[in-house]
């Protein structure tokens, strides 16, 4: 049963970790793609943000349509979708291909992860906290180790290995899934009919167009502001709440966001963490080599100090939160943050690399814990016919809070990037770590209540 347990989340683990490898390694890349098609850093940049405008987008799609039609075919689809994208991204013979090719692997990727959640959810019963560790573990190692990865690949094989490096994962991936996860339930023809027929198209096409238009907004802050897509952006999302209010099977019931509150409190505190996370890991790279004069592999050698913090305590969380449940974490982990964005703001500037390693530590050792708590806490309410859908959306919320981030240090390092500017990030840290403890205490309080009501 322990093989079989760690086969299982090896195939889940392997699939999930595809969409943060795949944001995070094309960093590197985009000078030489830059080069080889002859376009500015603006054009090429797309290859960024039209993978972030996609998964943000088809993460609560694509787990609908696992909640409808089953968890393994979505997770195994998605595989197939990345597949193609690894082979038809190095042969692109124009940029609008290539960009193409970033979609579906968008896609495809995006897929995989709430389809992986909900089968850990329903065929993982035992510790299931340190399984969901697990997934957060190996996004988290991806994240953090992507551009590095990306690096030595271009080196070796110029930008497409970047893309040919996902074929192995998706092979394990695909071969223990295929074998391991149980099969969906078999619907007939006119089930499956029924099912596609009742799919909220119209509803989907509202929530996809809102989010884009709402997400380009907020990309366009590092330039010229685009008022006009956030006005159409609120427009959409009006449209998409008025039609799943309507509808008799809507794509997202929006009335669950009132009736579980708890969740959407999660969804809440995970953007206002991943503020505080890509706060530091976007800025923080520029800072040491534009004011510090540090090189590319120093920079990383010092973020290692804040990634691997983060790595090594998610899979001890996963066992803490089995043994007690997810609120003493979650108080304890938005706390280490308020305390790791002081001790930032007082002494980070000037302080010896021992120092600056010391507080990057504590500010990995609150985002590890708050990752994986979050995590559990999303899957724990939300009721389980939709936790594919709900899985979605949490990941959604991850993009939001690294757009976020990316707004506030355009902001911030506008006319340039210096120790004083660093102080004023400090703040910001202390602010959305001082909500996120606020939110967690208010969470953990609901959590108690409920808990004697349903003993009474």
């Amino acid at each position: 049963m322990k093989k079989n347990r760690t086969l299982f989340l090896t195939a889940v683990a392997s699939g999930t970790m595809l969409n943060p490898l795949n944001s995070s390694m094309i960093a590197l890349a985009l000078h030489s793609i830059q080069k080889d098609f002859g376009l500015s850093f603006t054009t090429v940049s797309w290859l960024i943000s039209s993978f972030y405008l996609a998964s943000a987008v088809a993460q609560p799609v694509t787990g609908k349509i696992g909640d409808i039609f089953g968890r393994k075919k979505t997770f195994l689809t998605g595989l197939v979708l990345v597949a193609l994208s690894a082979v038809g991204a190095p042969f692109s013979t124009t940029f609008f291909m290539l960009l193409a090719m970033r979609m579906i692997q968008s896609i495809g990727s995006s897929a995989i992860y709430p389809s992986g959640m909900t089968l850990i959810r329903d065929h993982i019963k035992e510790r299931q906290a340190s399984a969901l560790a697990v997934l957060s573990i190996f996004a988290s190692a991806m994240v953090a180790l992507g551009p590095t990865i990306g690096g030595y690949l271009i080196v070796w094989g110029h930008w497409p290995a970047i893309f040919w490096v996902n074929f192995p994962f998706i092979i394990i991936s695909f071969v223990l899934g295929w074998y391991l996860f149980p099969k969906d339930i078999k619907q007939d023809k006119a089930r499956i009919k029924e099912l596609f027929s009742n799919l909220d198209f119209l509803g989907i096409g509202f929530f996809a167009a809102g989010m884009v238009f709402f997400l380009w907004f907020l990309l366009s802050f590092g330039a010229k502001v685009h008022y006009l897509s956030g006005i159409t952006g609120v427009i959409f999302f009006g449209l998409f709440a008025l039609r799943e209010l309507k509808v008799r099977e809507p794509f997202i019931d929006i009335r669950i966001f009132k009736s579980h509150p708890k969740l959407s409190m999660v969804y809440l505190q995970f953007i206002f963490l991943n503020i505080f996370f890509y706060c530091l890991f976007f800025g923080l790279p520029s800072y040491f080599q534009e004011v510090l004069g540090l090189s590319v592999e120093h920079s990383g050698l010092l973020m290692l100090f804040m990634s691997g913090v983060s790595i090594i305590i998610s899979s001890v969380t996963g066992k803490w939160i089995d043994r007690t449940g997810v609120n003493q974490p979650i108080i304890i982990g938005s706390f280490i943050s308020i305390i790791g964005a002081l001790i930032f703001t007082l002494f980070f500037i000037d302080a010896s690399y021992l120092v600056i390693g010391l507080i990057l530590s504590i500010m990995g050792l609150s985002y590890g814990i708050g990752n994986v708590v979050l995590q559990v806490a999303m899957v724990k309410e939300s009721p389980q016919n939709i936790v594919g859908t709900t899985s979605g959306l949490f990941q959604t919320c991850r993009y939001l809070g690294s757009i976020l981030s990316s707004i506030i240090l355009g902001l911030v390092f506008g006319a340039e990037i210096s120790s004083e500017n660093m102080k004023i990030i400090g703040g910001v840290l202390i602010v959305s770590g001082t909500i996120s403890f606020l939110m967690s205490l208010w969470f953990s309080r609901e959590t108690i209540k409920f808990g004697r009501v349903k003993h009474v």
